[in-house]
């Protein structure tokens, strides 16, 4: 499953995602993972959340992106909830046909899984691509 929270900077998104991100503490049995570029979620999130900080890791593009998730799970079955927090700002790009693309692989392992993402963009979700808009 994927839920996608997407507005303009200033918006709320991190401020919801950041009280989505400290429930799932509390609801979720297995491990939680948030993964943002810098360093402003660290005294906002509960201990307990594996917090990553993606440009340690140099994520590129989605290719990159997919096979850092893949990593994630192969080291950790246990994970059940991954955020991920201004996944274009992670990428390097807009909002366009390869965020579908991403979005619909990470919807297919998900559920191959058994993983729930909640993913940020910061971007007007009144241009947002139909295929981006159908996980809103």
């Amino acid at each position: 499953m994927i839920r996608v929270i997407m507005g303009k900077k200033g918006s709320g998104k991190t401020k919801q995602m950041i009280e989505m991100i400290n429930n799932a503490v509390q609801t979720e049995h297995g491990n939680v993972i948030c993964i943002e570029k810098g360093n402003k979620l660290t005294f906002d999130i509960h201990y307990q959340i594996r917090l990553v900080e993606s440009s340690q890791y140099d994520i590129a593009n989605y290719t990159a992106l997919k096979g850092f998730i893949s990593g994630l799970y192969a080291g950790n079955y246990d994970i059940t909830h991954i955020f991920i927090d201004s996944l274009t700002k992670i990428v390097g790009g807009e909002c366009d046909n390869q965020t579908e693309q991403f979005l619909d692989w990470l919807n297919n392992f998900g559920e191959q899984h058994n993983i729930k993402f909640t993913i940020t963009i910061s971007d007007d979700a009144s241009l947002a691509p139909e295929g981006v808009k159908k996980y809103f």
